[in-house]
C-alpha cells in the first residue's frame, strides 16, 4: 500500500490503530470524523509530551490512526485510552458503528468490503464465494511500517485467514 498522505511525516515505527465501520461512510461523515479526531490530536499528549498523530479513512470503511510521541519513546496506556475515548466519542456523535473485533474483513467480488463472523467466512469458503485469492484485511497491524509494506490487505492464502479456508498459510 502506498503511504497515505496523512501519514507522510510519521516514522515507520509509529503506532497504528485500525477500526472498521459496519457500513461505508459517506464523504460528510468521513470529513466530520476526521475533523473531530484532528482536534483531539492537536492537544494529544503522553506523559506530558506531545504526540504527533494523524488519521485517514481507507476504502470508506477503515479509520486508520497513526501516532508517535514527539522526541521518541512509547505512547502511555493513558495516552492510548485517551485516543480510544476520542474515537468512541466521535463515532457515537456520528452514529458510526464498528465491526466486532473478531470478524473477518475481506474484499468482495464487486470491490466492496464485507465483515462476517469466522464461521460465515468458512461457510462462504465452502460455497466457493471466497477463495485463497480473496483479498482479506488485517486490522491488527500495530505499526505504520506494516501498513506501508502492504500487510493490511493480502490474498487469504498469504495470511492467517488461510486456516479458515482449510489450507495452511503460504510462507
Amino acid at each position: 500500500m502506498a503511504d497515505p498522505p496523512a501519514f507522510s511525516a510519521l516514522p515507520d515505527d509509529a503506532r497504528l490503530w485500525i477500526h472498521a465501520t459496519a457500513a461505508p461512510l459517506d464523504d460528510a461523515t468521513q470529513s466530520t470524523l476526521l475533523d473531530r479526531l484532528s482536534a483531539f490530536m492537536d492537544g494529544w499528549t503522553s506523559h506530558q509530551q506531545p504526540v504527533e498523530g494523524a488519521a485517514t479513512i481507507l476504502d470508506d470503511q477503515f479509520l486508520v490512526v497513526a501516532a508517535a510521541p514527539v522526541g521518541g519513546g512509547d505512547i502511555s496506556g493513558c495516552g492510548i485510552d485517551d485516543l480510544a475515548h476520542a474515537i468512541d466519542d466521535a463515532a457515537a456523535a456520528l452514529d458510526v458503528d464498528w465491526v466486532p473485533s473478531l470478524h473477518v474483513l475481506y474484499r468482495t467480488a464487486d470491490g466492496g468490503v464485507a465483515a462476517v463472523s469466522r464461521r460465515t467466512f468458512q461457510q462462504r469458503a465452502g460455497d466457493g464465494a471466497v477463495t485463497a485469492d480473496t483479498p482479506v484485511f488485517d486490522p491488527s497491524l500495530t505499526t505504520l511500517g506494516a501498513l506501508r509494506e502492504g500487510a493490511f490487505e493480502a490474498p487469504a492464502r498469504e495470511s492467517w485467514h488461510a486456516q479458515l479456508l482449510g489450507t495452511p498459510a503460504a510462507s
